[in-house]
């Protein structure tokens, strides 16, 4: 687990974008039908926001994150109840990876 201190030094951008970086790996993984190391992944980007939610940044998006924690879940679960992909969510992260990078 990434120490709780150096990730709250991480901007929501960044955060964001590494989350999305565990949901990246998970699809990979998920194309190549390899079901553990997928889950592996997405259980790792569910510790990193649940990290996330620990941050005082988050204190006025929280629901928003729980919500992307919701339909995480529900991909996990392949559900499917929000019809949204693992390629869907990683995108959704890209464009906070992205933003990150033009602030630095």
């Amino acid at each position: 687990m990434l120490d709780q201190n150096r990730w709250f030094k991480f901007s929501v951008l960044e955060q964001m974008g590494h989350i999305g970086s565990e949901i990246s790996r998970a699809r990979i993984w998920h194309d190549k039908n390899d079901r553990q190391t997928r889950n592996s992944c997405i259980v790792r980007a569910f510790d990193l926001i649940d990290l996330t939610l620990k941050d005082g940044k988050w204190q006025n998006r929280r629901r928003e994150l729980c919500r992307f924690r919701e339909v995480l879940a529900d991909c996990y679960g392949d559900y499917n109840e929000y019809r949204v992909s693992l390629g869907g969510l990683e995108q959704y992260c890209f464009e906070f990876a992205l933003a990150a990078r033009r602030d630095k």
